[in-house]
């Protein structure tokens, strides 16, 4: 097989349907943006599992004057009633779980309070006594939490047990949403994508219908002729997911790095992690491309 005719060829189909590969860049290229960003998004859900799960916490809150759960019925707990709970962390049932625990008390948590909304109108009307005296509790395995909860929880002086995972749990609910959503966008916009490839290739191939026949008529193969139309959609395939994985990095390196990390206190995902998303891209599109190209032309040499 001639090389050089092949992609002479090639080149000229692309020249012919300049405004439908433009049109396939740009879909291939919106796609697989999309699922690149739901790549990333799994990576991060992951590497902040992997950061906060570990670092999560128990904590027993202590009732306070206004507290109306039912282990409060005599008002903010008493010295007795913590030593209790104490003795309860420090007992042969729990101490196996309990990696280490300390005591957050009414001033503590008015400080910390003032600090995480400072500026809001809540730290202004807030006093130390309606802040929940707390016992935090790290745990040896965070997975085991439930133990805790179900030892504490009623105590007498006990307002209430909150396992810090549950809370986790409910943002990476909506972080993995999010990705389903986009990975869910990413299959439609693949598609069509495919379909559009598929159509582009036949409108080569028809309006190239007379050098096709002539080519049939002195004996060329099938896979002379079907060769330079599928190099039409790997290149435009080619194109599309290069320039989804140079908005992927894009993305990475000036917003998530350069906004988001900077902003929020969380673990994020790094130009590193992209890096590894854009090959896979690049194979997704090129292999897309060439299919619904190898596809349509066999079917259209066929009719």
């Amino acid at each position: 097989m001639r090389a050089g005719l092949v992609i002479g060829e090639a080149a000229n189909g692309l020249r012919r349907n300049v405004t439908m590969v433009v049109s396939v860049v740009l879909v291939t290229f919106v796609s697989l943006t999309f699922v690149g960003t739901a790549a990333l998004l799994q990576l991060q859900i992951g590497q902040m599992k992997s950061y906060w799960y570990d670092r999560a916490q128990v904590a027993v809150y202590l009732c306070t004057s206004l507290s109306e759960a039912p282990g409060c019925v005599d008002g903010e707990a008493t010295d007795e009633q913590k030593g209790a709970v104490e003795a309860q962390l420090e007992s042969d049932t729990l101490a196996p779980y309990v990696d280490e625990y300390y005591f957050e008390d009414h001033e503590q948590a008015y400080e910390n309070f003032q600090e995480q909304f400072e500026g809001t109108p809540a730290a202004e009307y807030v006093t130390p006594e309606v802040l929940n005296e707390t016992y935090w509790v790290n745990l040896t395995d965070p997975g085991e939490a439930d133990v805790l909860v179900e030892s504490l929880a009623g105590m007498p002086g006990v307002e209430s047990v909150s396992d810090q995972r549950r809370l986790l749990d409910q943002i990476f609910d909506v972080l993995n949403a999010a990705s389903y959503t986009a990975i869910a966008v990413a299959a439609i916009m693949l598609v069509a994508s495919a379909l559009l490839i598929a159509t582009t290739i036949r409108l080569s191939a028809f309006s190239r219908r007379r050098e096709l026949g002539i080519m049939r008529l002195v004996g060329a193969s099938n896979r002379f002729i079907q060769t330079p139309f599928v190099l039409e959609g790997v290149f435009a395939g080619l194109i599309g997911s290069v320039l989804a994985g140079a908005a992927v990095l894009a993305i990475v390196q000036f917003f998530v790095q350069g906004f988001l990390a900077d902003t929020l206190s969380f673990t994020f995902v790094d130009v590193a992690d992209a890096w590894i998303v854009v090959p896979l891209l690049i194979v997704v599109g090129v292999l897309l491309a060439a299919i619904s190209a190898g596809i349509a032309i066999r079917r259209y040499l066929r009719v």
